[in-house]
Protein backbone atom coordinates (compact mmCIF):
# COMPACT_ATOMS: atom_id res chain seq x y z
CA UNK A 1 0.00 0.00 0.00
CA UNK A 2 2.83 2.35 0.82
CA UNK A 3 4.51 1.89 -2.57
CA UNK A 4 1.18 2.48 -4.32
CA UNK A 5 0.89 5.74 -2.44
CA UNK A 6 4.42 6.78 -3.35
CA UNK A 7 4.12 5.77 -7.01
CA UNK A 8 0.61 6.95 -7.84
CA UNK A 9 -0.83 9.35 -5.32
CA UNK A 10 2.15 11.63 -4.79
CA UNK A 11 2.77 12.28 -8.53
CA UNK A 12 -0.94 12.97 -9.00
CA UNK A 13 -0.90 15.35 -6.07
CA UNK A 14 2.19 17.10 -7.50
CA UNK A 15 0.52 17.42 -10.89
CA UNK A 16 -2.59 18.86 -9.29
CA UNK A 17 -0.64 21.43 -7.27
CA UNK A 18 1.59 22.48 -10.19
CA UNK A 19 -1.37 22.94 -12.55
CA UNK A 20 -3.19 25.07 -10.00
CA UNK A 21 -0.08 27.21 -9.49
CA UNK A 22 0.34 27.72 -13.24
CA UNK A 23 -3.26 28.81 -13.56
CA UNK A 24 -2.91 31.14 -10.60
CA UNK A 25 -0.47 33.51 -12.32
CA UNK A 26 -3.24 36.00 -12.95
CA UNK A 27 -6.53 34.36 -13.83
CA UNK A 28 -8.32 37.70 -13.74
CA UNK A 29 -6.86 38.64 -17.15
CA UNK A 30 -9.07 35.89 -18.59
CA UNK A 31 -12.09 37.85 -17.33
CA UNK A 32 -11.47 40.30 -20.17
CA UNK A 33 -12.63 37.60 -22.58
CA UNK A 34 -16.19 38.05 -21.27
CA UNK A 35 -16.27 41.63 -22.60
CA UNK A 36 -17.95 42.11 -25.96
CA UNK A 37 -16.60 44.38 -28.71
CA UNK A 38 -18.04 47.88 -28.44
CA UNK A 39 -18.66 47.62 -24.69
CA UNK A 40 -17.73 50.77 -22.75
CA UNK A 41 -14.57 50.24 -20.63
CA UNK A 42 -12.20 52.27 -18.47
CA UNK A 43 -8.54 51.19 -18.30
CA UNK A 44 -6.08 52.50 -15.71
CA UNK A 45 -2.41 52.03 -16.54
CA UNK A 46 0.62 52.03 -14.23
CA UNK A 47 1.22 55.75 -14.70
CA UNK A 48 -2.25 56.22 -13.12
CA UNK A 49 -3.48 57.56 -16.45
CA UNK A 50 -7.02 56.49 -17.32
CA UNK A 51 -8.41 55.64 -20.76
CA UNK A 52 -12.13 55.45 -21.52
CA UNK A 53 -13.34 53.89 -24.71
CA UNK A 54 -14.93 50.94 -26.44
CA UNK A 55 -13.46 47.49 -25.95
CA UNK A 56 -12.16 46.00 -29.21
CA UNK A 57 -10.27 42.82 -28.30
CA UNK A 58 -7.77 41.24 -25.96
CA UNK A 59 -4.76 38.96 -26.33
CA UNK A 60 -2.56 37.26 -23.76
CA UNK A 61 -0.27 40.33 -23.82
CA UNK A 62 -2.51 43.36 -24.45
CA UNK A 63 -5.95 44.95 -24.52
CA UNK A 64 -7.13 47.01 -27.49
CA UNK A 65 -9.66 49.80 -26.98
CA UNK A 66 -11.02 52.50 -29.28
CA UNK A 67 -10.63 55.88 -27.61
CA UNK A 68 -11.19 59.23 -29.33
CA UNK A 69 -11.65 57.58 -32.72
CA UNK A 70 -8.38 55.62 -32.72
CA UNK A 71 -7.45 52.14 -31.54
CA UNK A 72 -5.03 52.02 -28.62
CA UNK A 73 -3.10 48.93 -27.64
CA UNK A 74 -2.25 48.83 -23.95
CA UNK A 75 0.24 46.20 -22.83
CA UNK A 76 -0.77 43.80 -20.09
CA UNK A 77 2.25 44.74 -17.99
CA UNK A 78 1.15 48.39 -17.84
CA UNK A 79 -2.56 47.75 -17.19
CA UNK A 80 -3.48 48.11 -13.52
CA UNK A 81 -7.27 47.94 -13.69
CA UNK A 82 -10.04 47.41 -16.25
CA UNK A 83 -13.67 48.29 -15.49
CA UNK A 84 -16.75 47.88 -17.66
CA UNK A 85 -19.87 50.02 -17.73
CA UNK A 86 -22.91 48.33 -16.20
CA UNK A 87 -26.35 48.81 -17.65
CA UNK A 88 -28.60 51.23 -15.80
CA UNK A 89 -31.87 50.24 -14.16
CA UNK A 90 -33.74 53.55 -14.03
CA UNK A 91 -36.87 52.04 -15.58
CA UNK A 92 -36.95 49.23 -13.03
CA UNK A 93 -36.34 51.69 -10.20
CA UNK A 94 -39.18 53.90 -11.48
CA UNK A 95 -41.59 50.94 -11.61
CA UNK A 96 -40.69 49.83 -8.10
CA UNK A 97 -41.07 53.41 -6.84
CA UNK A 98 -44.45 53.71 -8.58
CA UNK A 99 -45.68 50.49 -6.97
CA UNK A 100 -44.53 51.57 -3.51
CA UNK A 101 -45.99 55.05 -3.96
CA UNK A 102 -49.31 53.72 -5.24
CA UNK A 103 -49.53 51.33 -2.29
CA UNK A 104 -48.81 54.14 0.15
CA UNK A 105 -51.36 56.37 -1.59
CA UNK A 106 -53.99 53.65 -1.49
CA UNK A 107 -53.38 53.04 2.22
CA UNK A 108 -53.45 56.75 3.06
CA UNK A 109 -56.55 57.29 0.92
CA UNK A 110 -58.31 54.34 2.58
CA UNK A 111 -57.50 55.75 6.01
CA UNK A 112 -58.91 59.15 5.01
CA UNK A 113 -61.99 57.62 3.39
CA UNK A 114 -62.60 55.40 6.41
CA UNK A 115 -62.86 58.42 8.69
CA UNK A 116 -66.33 59.20 7.35
CA UNK A 117 -69.14 59.49 9.87
CA UNK A 118 -72.75 60.31 9.03
CA UNK A 119 -72.42 63.74 10.65
CA UNK A 120 -69.13 64.58 8.95
CA UNK A 121 -69.05 67.52 6.57
CA UNK A 122 -65.77 66.40 4.98
CA UNK A 123 -66.92 62.92 3.94
CA UNK A 124 -65.19 62.18 0.66
CA UNK A 125 -66.51 58.73 -0.30
CA UNK A 126 -63.70 57.10 -2.27
CA UNK A 127 -62.04 60.33 -3.37
CA UNK A 128 -59.08 59.88 -1.02
CA UNK A 129 -58.11 56.56 -2.65
CA UNK A 130 -58.93 57.84 -6.14
CA UNK A 131 -56.76 60.94 -5.77
CA UNK A 132 -53.88 59.84 -3.53
CA UNK A 133 -53.12 56.51 -5.25
CA UNK A 134 -52.01 57.99 -8.61
CA UNK A 135 -50.43 61.08 -7.00
CA UNK A 136 -48.28 59.02 -4.65
CA UNK A 137 -47.56 56.57 -7.51
CA UNK A 138 -46.21 59.39 -9.68
CA UNK A 139 -44.13 60.72 -6.78
CA UNK A 140 -42.70 57.24 -6.17
CA UNK A 141 -41.89 56.79 -9.86
CA UNK A 142 -40.07 60.13 -9.89
CA UNK A 143 -38.04 59.27 -6.81
CA UNK A 144 -37.23 55.81 -8.22
CA UNK A 145 -36.03 57.29 -11.51
CA UNK A 146 -33.70 59.64 -9.63
CA UNK A 147 -31.93 56.80 -7.80
CA UNK A 148 -28.38 56.07 -9.02
CA UNK A 149 -28.22 53.47 -11.78
CA UNK A 150 -25.43 51.82 -13.73
CA UNK A 151 -21.84 52.52 -12.75
CA UNK A 152 -18.54 50.75 -13.30
CA UNK A 153 -17.81 47.11 -12.50
CA UNK A 154 -14.21 45.99 -12.07
CA UNK A 155 -13.26 43.19 -14.47
CA UNK A 156 -9.49 43.00 -13.93
CA UNK A 157 -7.01 44.23 -11.33
CA UNK A 158 -3.27 43.59 -11.48
CA UNK A 159 -1.65 41.96 -8.47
Amino acid sequence: MRTFCLRVVLPLLGLLVSSSLCGAQNPAWNNLKQLSPGQQVRVVVSSKKSFKGQFQSTTDDAIIIRSKGADQTLSRSSVQKVSSRRAGHRGRHALIGAAIGAGAGLGTGAAIDNDCSPNSIVCTGNKGKAILTPVFGLLGAGIGALLPAGGWQEVYRAN
